[in-house]
């Protein structure tokens, strides 16, 4: 069978990945296939997950490189030789030009750790997620999936789910809940979602 070919970016400890692989392995990510990983960064635990999978992965160091085309022209260059039609963001620190996401029009994906538009933009990523919603104080926060343009966590949402604050949580053990009820879950239906989609789009438009 046909299946999307999937990149996944990271920077960090995969955990997302990692959802991914397991969605993989279940079949509820059944219409796609993750064919490589790219890390920001040389020391990212997702790479090991990667390898523990047999995903072939690849380091564009985001501090190595000069200039962000220099960066982007790195990551171009693998994500093509991967023959990625999807690309998804998981845990991946790098904001991304409008040059590189207009190569890949509602075909790039990202979760973020809130539901957006709350504790978003520049700036908002990781724990720093989590420390903004303790301190103003909401009762109730999530995750958001959403296509990638431009604009820092500004492209079309696709799935959100709450989750809510308790008592006495700090930001790791949000972070935590966060991850386990909403990101893992949402991330990989959002993909089988889109995978879906793309392969429709291929059937249409190929040649009868």
């Amino acid at each position: 069978m046909d299946k999307i070919k999937i990149a996944v970016l990271i920077s960090g400890g995969g955990t997302n990945l990692q959802a991914l692989l397991d969605a993989q392995k279940s079949g509820a990510l059944f219409s796609g296939e993750i064919v490589g990983v790219v890390s920001s960064s040389p020391t990212a635990y997702g790479l090991t997950r990667a390898e523990a999978a047999s995903v072939p992965s690849a380091v564009v160091d985001r501090k190595k490189c000069a200039t962000q085309e220099e960066f982007e022209k790195q990551l171009l260059a693998h994500l093509t030789g991967y023959g990625a039609e999807l690309v998804i963001l998981a845990g991946f620190l790098c904001i991304l030009s409008a040059s590189f996401t207009s190569r890949y029009p509602n075909r790039i994906l990202n979760v973020h750790p809130s539901l957006i538009p709350a504790f978003c933009g520049k700036g908002f990523y990781g724990l720093k997620v989590h420390e903004a919603a303790l301190a103003y104080g909401v009762k109730v926060t999530g995750a958001t999936v959403h296509y990638v343009n431009e604009i820092p966590d500004g492209g079309t949402i696709l799935y959100q789910k709450a989750v809510p604050v308790m008592e006495g949580d700090t930001p790791e053990i949000l972070q935590q809940r966060v991850m386990r009820e909403a990101e893992w879950i949402l991330l990989p239906k959002a993909a089988e979602d889109v995978c879906v989609r793309l392969l429709k789009e291929k059937k249409e438009g190929a040649p009868a």
